[in-house]
């Protein structure tokens, strides 16, 4: 069985984002990156299903070169094959460039080495949650798509997902090739171990090229909100502090 899945690179959750002073990139020289929620699963998720059923697993990410990173954690919990198609613009690929770029390097990946029975999505990437690529590239290869997937079964050629609604599941019948969009919480993304880490440190990268041309989509400026200040202030200890309470409580107005 092969089985691509698709990653980004994005903001570590909980730093904090400024943008330039043009206001049209995110600030990065003090941010720290990972791999999106939804999109470890999908890696996790091929992994086991290479294990129940043999085959190899190829992650792709559309990034600057230090995207590498996400891809060597990729090699740490179980991917075997590794593309990096490479933007070192400073500029993020609107969705349409994005999906071109993939569908691009799918077909010519397939063309060389034999089609993918899957290919897995992120349900939508942490940073712009466009939830446009995974869709664009399955029309444009002509597969079946289902997104919001939280279960996966593969017998053959069959494929059902499964995905939560607001009266239980949807339970979808597929042929492959197809392509899925993963939803954070299908499993429990595995922890890399010592030999994982060490040997994807070996791991090979394939880097390649891409002539997708620019989307219509064109960035006007990022918006950053006025950060909030919470303080915090200690009232005093056990019942000292009684009497602060009560007059704070008068002063908000509850009493």
């Amino acid at each position: 069985m092969r089985i691509l899945v698709c990653v980004k690179r994005v903001p570590a959750p909980g730093s904090k984002i400024n943008v330039t002073s043009d206001s049209l990139k995110v600030d990065t020289s003090h941010l720290g990156f990972t791999t999106s929620p939804h999109e470890e699963c999908a890696v996790e998720e091929a992994a086991q299903l290479i294990e129940q059923h043999g085959g190899s697993v190829t992650v792709l990410t559309v990034g600057p070169s230090e995207a590498e990173e996400q891809l060597r954690y990729a090699a740490s919990v179980g991917a075997t094959d590794f593309v990096l198609v490479t933007n070192d613009t400073g500029v993020e690929w609107d969705p349409q460039q994005t999906a071109e770029a993939i569908v691009q390097t799918v077909t010519e990946i397939e063309a060389e080495e034999g089609q993918f029975d899957l290919i897995l999505f992120g349900n939508e990437s942490a940073d712009s949650g466009g939830h446009q690529v995974g869709i664009r590239v399955a029309v444009a290869l002509s597969r079946p798509a289902v997104n919001g997937v939280k279960g996966i079964e593969v017998e053959a050629t069959d494929v059902t997902a499964r995905r939560e609604v607001e009266a239980g599941y949807e339970v979808y019948c597929l042929q492959t090739p197809a392509v899925l969009g993963v939803k954070e919480g299908i499993n429990l993304p595995r922890y890399p171990t010592m030999k994982g880490r060490l040997a994807s440190k070996k791991a090979e990268i394939s880097k390649r090229e891409s002539t997708a041309p620019a989307g219509p989509q064109q960035r006007i400026r990022l918006h950053q909100p006025e950060e909030t200040v919470i303080e915090t202030e200690i009232l005093g200890n056990s019942s000292d502090a009684a009497p602060k309470i009560v007059d704070l409580l008068d002063d908000l107005g509850v009493l």
